[in-house]
């Protein structure tokens, strides 16, 4: 293992460790526009800061982008610690129009993508000053996400760089994210790398399963055949899905329906309506299903007066959803997690996918007494403004809480040394996200990942889908790498959109 620290002209002496591995890494995105493939809590942060001092070095200034307010201050304030210049600028939209004018002419500076977007689109971007552009959690670089038309702004006239924990699953994809950065090459270390793995820490996995009560298998099987007539009518439409009854089918269904069998849309889009309620009861709980099902209620939409009101199975459903809800049952889920969080050793972080069960296990830590507080976007009119996004994750980093519960906002970049236990709540059937979750974890020391999974539901198939990506994504860029050198080109692929990705 390496000793002695990063140095540089630009660089704070002492501040930075030096590891072979990320100046190997640094020198390559000097070199060439590349992906750095790194996982999580092995430094990518520290890549950027040796690239970024080069090109100071060379009296260019640098634009380093983050998906998330949170994030964007994270690398704000790590590198105002380790540069040796103050003139680094953090920008967002909550900064007026004539302020974020003056900031962007900085040397280093700190931004998310949509303001960068929008400010280049104005004018106030003086592109020509950075030399270099580094895309934090570049698997966003896809379809309409701001990141793409930056990349278009900035052209050839600056180094772009590229970092991620993990490449997507799908080579179209991985190709895509290429050909927005104009990307030569894959810069990527695994944990399996022998400059790498003195510096891993280990992380513990345990799968908790549970068995849904019978109130609740009821409720699933009412819900079950509220769908299976829906797909029943689809078939007689002539849209047979066979086995493949997955949210993703029926998503891809929409478009054909409306371009082609109008008849078939009451029946599509009444499915779609009962795999998204499905998929939240089994995955997260009574009342999380029951405030999907008084949302959706008020919306006007093709069979939506008639599921509510006329389809006995799917009132059936909600009917037993409110009784177990006033005898107190919400998901056998909630007191596993008690459980594990009241055995923590230091910091635990829970992630759930969806905003109401982040209320429901507040609800409930708070209830137990336990400290907990949460992370979510600021969608909405009950969400989280960027700036007590920011304060709630310093809050939980000085220990204002014990647990803090968040969406997917807390998934990407979020580095709390002593988060020593991270749940999933529930699964996600996405590698990226997988990877993004567990890295929460097992960053200085070694960690610990549960993962709640209700049988005969969702979650299990959510387990499996992941497994597989998982495994596709593992050498994703090594075979890459391995068809740039044959003299293939990473292609860009037809824009899909963000959702489509994940």
């Amino acid at each position: 293992m390496e000793t002695g620290h990063i140095t540089g002209r630009y660089i704070e002496p002492g501040a930075v460790e030096r590891r072979d591995y990320q100046v190997g890494l640094a020198e390559q995105a000097i070199r060439e526009n590349c992906i750095v493939v790194l996982p999580t809590g092995l430094g990518k942060t520290a890549v950027a800061l040796q690239v970024i001092a080069h090109y100071l070095d060379e009296g260019r200034g640098a634009l380093f982008l983050a998906p998330t307010r949170v994030l964007v201050n994270q690398h704000r304030q790590f590198l105002g610690r380790a540069l040796t210049i103050s003139d680094i600028t953090l920008v967002t939209g909550e900064d007026t129009i004539p302020r974020r004018k003056k900031a962007w002419g900085g040397s280093v500076i700190c931004a998310t993508p949509e303001i960068a977007r929008n400010d280049i689109e104005r004018g106030l971007v003086p592109l020509e000053q950075f030399g270099l552009v580094i895309f934090d959690e570049a698997h966003r670089a896809v379809g309409d996400y701001a990141y793409s038309s930056i990349a278009r702004a900035v052209g050839d006239n600056s180094r772009m760089v590229g970092m991620t924990a993990t490449l997507p699953s799908e080579r179209e994809k991985a190709d895509e994210i290429m050909g927005t950065l104009l990307s030569r090459s894959i810069a990527q270390r695994t944990e399996d790398d022998p400059d790498v793995k003195p510096y891993v820490q280990e992380t513990a996995t345990e799968w908790i399963k549970v068995d849904l009560p019978p109130e609740m298998k009821e409720i699933q099987r009412l819900l079950k055949l509220a769908l299976d007539e829906r797909y029943s009518s689809l078939k007689r439409c002539g849209y047979d899905l066979g086995s493949n009854r997955s949210l993703s089918a029926l998503l891809r269904l929409r478009m054909v329906v409306l371009g082609g069998n109008r008849r078939a849309a009451k029946p599509l889009f009444t499915a779609i309506r009962i795999t998204y309620a499905l998929n939240i009861f089994e995955a997260h709980g009574v009342t999380p299903f029951l405030k999907f099902c008084e949302r959706t209620s008020k919306k006007k939409g093709v069979g939506v007066a008639e599921l509510f009101e006329q389809d006995r199975n799917f009132t059936g459903a909600i009917a037993r959803a409110k009784a177990a809800q006033a005898a107190g049952m919400e998901h056998p889920k909630i007191p596993k997690l008690e459980d594990a969080v009241r055995g923590a050793r230091g910091k635990a972080l829970v992630f759930t996918s969806y905003r109401d069960s982040v209320d429901l296990i507040h609800s409930r830590l708070k209830a137990a007494g336990i400290n907990s507080g949460i992370l979510i976007g600021k969608a909405g009119e009950k969400g989280l403004k960027q700036r007590k996004q920011v304060e709630t994750v310093a809050k939980f980093r000085d220990g204002g809480y014990d647990v803090l519960v968040s969406t997917r906002v807390g998934e990407e970049g979020l580095d709390i040394s002593e988060v020593n236990l991270v749940i999933f709540y529930d699964n996600v059937p996405s590698s990226i996200r997988y990877v993004q979750r567990r890295g929460r974890t097992g960053r200085k020391d070694a960690g610990r990942l549960i993962v709640l999974m209700a049988k005969g539901t969702i979650d299990e198939a959510y387990y499996w889908i992941g497994r597989r990506k998982m495994s596709a994504a593992k050498g994703m860029g090594e075979r890459m790498n391995r068809s740039l050198a044959a003299g293939g080109a990473a292609a860009k692929a037809a824009p899909k959109g963000l959702e489509g990705y994940f």
